[in-house]
């Protein structure tokens, strides 16, 4: 029997702030409960907090736990003296009415949120009287998806306070059995052994991690402030060579199919690799070292091509060739000799894979198409919808597409579009220390394909989900859900077709039985269907336009409503008690770049992993340090939750899904920053507001090396800005610009390695380094690791190692803005950046008809105009030439534009 694991991630956090000290008298986590129920690979999870407030005064209470990004919300409850208060999922629209009805009030507030690699982040908090307590209740659910082999469900445990009654209960129930159950991760270490029990009994298995006090102090990663670590319960289950396991009730299906003991099928895969400028460093060298442990794998019987490209392509071999020890040698030396340079031409790339594979026709084998890349198409053809056109006339689902999309610079949407189109998908490559061994991982995933034309038929069945398949790997497992027509079990006929090597297979109904399920599992049962159909009509969606697209999202939000599921287009009200404030969160779609915008703004937002959003002050949190504010003698003092007021008695407040930057740091959704944790700096992409009003335009110049006038150029509209990026000493800085006509910067973003970031704005600082959060305000002195800051007056002196900005703060029609001065400039020439641009050097051709300069072997019409110059203290107004940014800059401005801050 082959053994089979199912993965499902249960990350519990639990937070409980006041704006006092976190003294253990004051607050108390008496009891944090997880409890994970697994049935036939579906995951419930539910996670219980209960808080007492200690304290002779009414204190604020949080709540934050982090659930998988492929889990839906499902019920959040809380109970506070007696009473429940249930959230209601609506859809987006009628949520966004309630939310802007109590803006026009001004009584919104913020939602802190983040997303990681596969983790969203949750948050709410209620107002619980003196000596009073408050419970939380989350529930959300999931369909785990089988990867290489394995199911494991982690729970990541990290009150941050020792709990009197902490536990952590899981059970599974797999109806072909349980084949084996182990206990992995940082917490299942002799310390605490005797804290975790497990029982295995056939087909049921249970969990339980209940560590004492003194325990949750005493373990490797623990301390005072409670445990700190990762349980994980891996296990599978029994498998045979039949159809696989149909459990059925009331009218409802589901069918979990991963057939063993088949051959593998030989590939023919095809690896295009990104080798533009932008994957410079560590991105390039990792993606070397992936692939070299990627050729190793290949099996002999494989056949297999490598090109890398930029604005070209560079071949290894121009067909695909056999997978022997001296091809596999070849291509490895040409793997390690991979440089980065150029630009990005992904449709002439693509389609040249696509040509390989067409021309390499074999019979009995199955063939993959893997593309690797880290930026939008810069170079050839860039129009996005062509090259989705282009591609898939040139595959004609003949083999999947694979797009790896390496780090925050790369259009993703594109990406997944493009896969979805070509039955493939898309896998985000986060830069980090383990880069080389995602995708390595990923590989792997699709290493052994087993079967190709998948059908699945279900004769006497409707309203199925997704049915055909291209292939199917070792390892993996097809899901297929739908509804049996008229309830009629004895006429509903399962079957699937595909094939295997060069023949066809059959597995029919003669080789399995219907289960049909009691009625504790008829509800179970047609969630999996509705999960699973409303993950596949997300999908779906992102592919059509017009009508068509519509229709799809009315699907999905009647289905979400009617299951409850908290997805991209619904929303959860929350009743709150009397005098509570109205939150807003919303679940995004992987890559999304901003939360879908609210009438007055929300905060709802998602980040990368590595980075954890600021924790606002003066409260102590179970999920984690959230250090006090400081003011400028360096004291602690309280923190009052800034940008939130009390509402009236009957609001309610709105949650969807997922959590972003807190109030006080002022970034909206479309300004969050995800960050490069590779090389510590954040890296975003132009996401304009959607606004009634005309877009405004801010002026900049850049000097010239001699007494020439200097040039200008407009930038226009809402948009971040890449000011400079020093690689050498990891030091990024973004700005994004204000709404007032040739005006400054708002905020202004500084990134230092990959856990120092300082925030300016118009007001504050904000700095976060590492898990210690403070925030800064009038004239102050501080330094963090090789980052120094001296707050002035009108300005803010910012120096890192040979690298000096200035930041100065100017008054232009009553708003205050921000503008930024590079005043010492770094050593090495590998710095780039609006402020790292050299001094013009030009030559004036022509004064009549028209005036044209001469830059760099160019010839450019420009007009005398004038702008502020904001980089002096006293700003002067200055004569200059005017012209296009990409004839000042001599590239595109899109390639000085970054999507976060």
């Amino acid at each position: 029997m082959e053994r089979a694991v199912v993965r499902i991630t249960v990350f519990g956090l639990l937070l409980a702030l006041a704006t006092t000290l976190p003294n253990k008298d004051d607050w108390d986590i008496y009891s944090f409960h997880i409890n994970s129920t697994v049935s036939s690979r579906y995951a419930t999870t539910v996670i219980t907090s209960r808080v007492a407030n200690r304290m002779d005064e009414s204190k604020e209470i949080e709540f934050q736990v982090r659930i998988p990004k492929n889990a839906f919300i499902s019920k959040f409850r809380m109970f506070i003296e007696g009473q429940v208060y249930d959230g209601v999922v609506k859809g987006k629209e009628s949520a966004r009415q309630q939310y802007t009805e109590a803006v026009s009030r001004g009584e919104s507030a913020g939602l802190v949120s983040s997303v990681g690699r596969t983790l969203e982040e949750f948050k709410t908090s209620v107002t619980v009287a003196a000596h009073k307590k408050v419970t939380f209740e989350l529930t959300y659910e999931e369909l785990l998806k089988r990867t290489l082999g394995k199911y494991e469900l982690q729970i990541h445990a990290r009150p941050m306070q020792p709990v009197k009654d902490f536990k952590v209960d899981v059970h599974i129930n797999e109806k072909t059995g349980i084949n084996f159950i182990e206990i992995k991760g940082g917490l299942s270490t002799k310390a605490l052994a005797n804290a975790i029990t497990k029982t295995h009994a056939d087909k049921q298995a249970w969990v339980y991690f209940y560590p004492t006090e003194d325990q949750q102090k005493t373990c490797d990663s623990c301390g005072e402030q409670g445990m700190n670590g990762d349980l994980v319960i891996v296990y599978d289950v029994n498998r045979d060579t039949s159809l696989g396991e149909i459990k059925k009730s009331d009218g409802y299906f589901v069918h979990h199919f991963a057939p063993s003991s088949l051959a593998r099928i030989p590939k023919n895969v095809v690896f295009i690799i990104d080798q533009s400028g932008s994957m410079h460093g560590k991105k390039i060298q990792q993606t070397r070292i992936a692939l070299i442990h990627i050729l190793s794998d290949l099996a002999e019987e494989d056949h297999f091509g490598l090109f890398t490209f930029d604005s070209n392509l560079f071949h290894w071999k121009r067909e695909l060739v056999q997978a022997n020890k001296e091809n596999v040698e070849s291509a490895k030396t040409f793997a390690r000799n991979i440089v980065d340079r150029g630009a990005t031409d992904i449709n002439r790339a693509v389609l040249e894979g696509a040509r390989m594979l067409n021309a390499h026709p074999r019979e009995g084998s199955a063939s993959i198409l893997i593309l690797l890349t880290d930026g939008d198409p810069t170079s050839g053809v860039t129009n996005v919808e062509v090259i989705h056109s282009n591609v898939r006339q040139a595959i004609a689902d003949k083999f999947p597409l694979y797009c790896l999309g390496f780090g925050f610079d790369v259009n993703f949407e594109f990406l997944e579009k493009m896969s979805l189109q070509n039955n493939g998908v898309a896998r985000r490559i986060y830069e980090d220390s383990d880069a080389d061994l995602q995708l390595k991982g990923f590989y792997e995933e699709v290493a052994t394909p087993l079967l190709i034309d998948v059908t699945m038929i279900y004769n006497g069945g409707t309203n199925l989900t997704q049915t055909n398949f291209s292939q199917f790997y070792n390892g993996s497992e097809i899901v297929v859900a739908g509804q049996i027509t008229d309830n009629d079990i004895e006429t509903f006929t399962p079957q699937v077709v595909a094939i295997s090597r060069s023949r066809k297979v059959t597995f029919s109904e003669t080789n399995t039985t219907v289960e049909s399920t009691g009625t504790v599992s008829n509800s179970h049962i047609q969630r999996v269907w509705a999960y699973l159909t409303v993950k596949q009509l997300l999908e779906k969606e992102l592919l059509l336009s017009g009508a068509e697209k519509e229709n799809v999202k009315k699907e999905i939000l009647e289905l979400s409503l009617k299951y409850n599921f908290v997805t991209p287009l619904t929303s959860m009200v929350v009743t709150k008690p009397p005098g509570e404030k109205t939150d807003v969160l919303h679940k995004p779609k992987e890559g999304e770049a901003h939360s879908p915008p609210m009438s007055g703004g929300t905060w709802a937002q998602h980040y990368p992993v590595g980075y954890s959003p600021p924790i606002r002050s003066g409260r102590f949190r179970s999920g984690g340090f959230s250090p006090q504010l400081h003011d400028a003698s360096g004291r602690r003092r309280l923190s009052t939750r800034p940008h939130q007021v009390q509402v009236p008695d009957d609001e309610s407040y709105l949650m969807s899904g997922m959590l972003p930057f807190p109030p006080e740091t002022g970034l909206t959704p479309s300004r969050a920053p995800h960050v490069d944790t590779a090389r510590g700096k954040v890296r975003p992409t132009f996401v304009p507001d959607r606004a009634t009003k005309a877009p405004v335009s801010h002026r900049f110049l850049l000097k010239s090396e001699n007494l020439s006038l200097p040039l200008c150029f407009d930038v226009t509209g809402d948009v971040r800005l890449k000011l400079l990026h020093h690689p050498t000493r990891e030091l990024s800085v973004n700005g994004e610009l204000d709404s007032v006509m040739n005006g400054g910067f708002k905020k202004i973003v500084i990134h230092l390695n990959t856990d120092l970031h300082v925030e300016v704005d118009t007001n504050k600082i904000i700095v976060r380094d590492g898990q210690t959060l403070t925030r800064h305000r009038g004239q102050d002195v501080f330094t963090a690791g090789s980052l120094s800051v001296i707050r002035r007056d009108e300005e803010i002196d910012v120096a890192v190692g040979d690298t000096r900005v200035v930041i100065l703060l100017h008054v232009k029609d009553g708003e205050k803005l921000l503008w930024p001065v590079l005043r010492q400039q770094p050593l090495e020439d590998n710095v780039t950046g609006i402020l790292a641009l050299k001094p013009a050097v030009y030559e004036e051709l022509q004064q009549t008809p028209s005036i044209k300069l001469k830059i760099k072997d160019q010839e450019v019409d420009v007009t005398r105009a004038d702008a502020v110059d904001y980089s002096i203290v006293s700003p002067p107004t200055l004569d200059c030439w005017l012209m296009s940014a990409g004839s000042v800059l001599q590239r595109r401005l899109e390639d000085f534009m970054v999507t976060q801050l």
